[in-house]
């Protein structure tokens, strides 16, 4: 084959192509006519690539029609381009909505947990053999004046919050993705942090420096833990799908789960870097205790409030929390 003869004879149209594809890139700039055309150019130039491959002479011809191909093929059709719309979609709806389907489950470990921590914590606080039993007396003064105070400022605040973030992020990881496992290991995940916070609360109730528990917990506590319940819950959602996919087929149902879950880590991940935020600049600061615990407990109703206002209205409108059409693929039919 003449190289030389086939682009003069075609040169024209890879030139409208290309011009078609930089107005293309710009908005309204096509009319229909000219998507038309764009969509027959790219058909043609796909079949003159082809053509030019099998002659195999020139290189850098077949680059160039390679990346007209390419780019109209992109263009044609439609690739996803992110968004701050979509950022701002999963902020306003599908988050507060995934954690709004699976609120019985997360308000479940809540439940759960504070039973556990605080029956744990009370025995521990009124039973001087669970204080002994629990460590030695020296230990328990070490922890009950020092270690559990300065904890909180035992790094530069930046450092810390880094620390606590990456910490919760893990623990908050784990209860979800041990879902798959019938949630048992979520069960797990949440009893031994009961058991933590309930040793650590009695110790410190039994030698009056309740207040100080408290005072110290709840400033960041009131949402790092509900975000590690909201993990948990997700977690359990997921080892009950396993059990029950309600009416789809077990592979589907733990697909569009499974897209909820990582959808919902996302957002998971937000609330722990604030959290860890107000535990490295707020828990130990100078501020009066009130003033530390009213922090906490504005950002947990905003949290509450994000979910049981946008979530449910959400929830009310259809949305799961599963990714949009475009962006989980295509499906296979399969029979229910």
């Amino acid at each position: 084959m003449d190289l030389d003869a086939y682009v003069a004879a075609h040169g024209r149209e890879w030139a409208r192509l290309e011009d078609l594809l930089s107005r293309a890139s710009r908005p309204r700039r096509l009319d229909g006519a000219e998507v038309d055309e764009l969509v027959d150019l790219y058909q043609r130039t796909a079949t003159h690539l082809s053509v030019v491959q099998s002659a195999g002479r020139d290189a850098a011809l077949v680059g160039r029609l390679s990346s007209l191909v390419a780019r109209a093929r992109a263009t044609v059709a439609g690739g996803r381009r992110a968004a701050w719309s979509d950022v701002a979609r999963f902020l306003r709806v599908d988050f507060p909505a995934i954690c709004y389907r699976t609120r019985w489950w997360w308000i479940g470990a809540t439940a759960f947990f504070l039973v556990v921590a605080f029956g744990l914590g009370t025995f521990i606080a009124t039973s001087p053999e669970a204080q002994l039993a629990v460590a030695p007396p020296d230990d328990v003064a070490r922890l009950v004046n020092e270690d559990f105070e300065n904890y909180y400022s035992s790094a530069p605040a930046q450092d810390f919050a880094a620390r606590v973030f990456t910490n919760n992020a893990y623990v908050a990881a784990q209860s979800i993705l041990f879902g798959v496992l019938l949630g048992i290991p979520v069960l797990f995940v949440l009893f031994s942090n009961a058991v933590n916070v309930g040793i650590a609360g009695g110790l410190l109730a039994a030698n009056d420096r309740a207040g100080l528990f408290f005072g110290l917990v709840l400033p960041h506590g009131l949402l790092e833990l509900t975000a590690v319940f909201v993990a948990c819950g997700l977690g359990l959602k997921l080892g009950w799908t396993v059990v029950d996919p309600g009416g789809r087929t077990r592979s589907r149902a733990l697909a569009q789960e499974g897209r909820s879950l990582v959808a919902g880590a996302l957002g998971l991940a937000l609330v722990l870097f604030v959290s860890g935020l107000v535990e490295a600049f707020v828990t130990p600061s100078g501020l009066p205790t009130w003033a530390r615990i009213s922090i906490g407990v504005v950002v947990e109703l905003v949290f509450l409030a994000w979910v049981f206002g946008p979530g449910r209205r959400a929830v009310q409108a259809g949305v799961t929390g599963d990714l949009v059409g475009d962006l989980r693929g295509d499906v296979a039919p399969s029979a229910a």
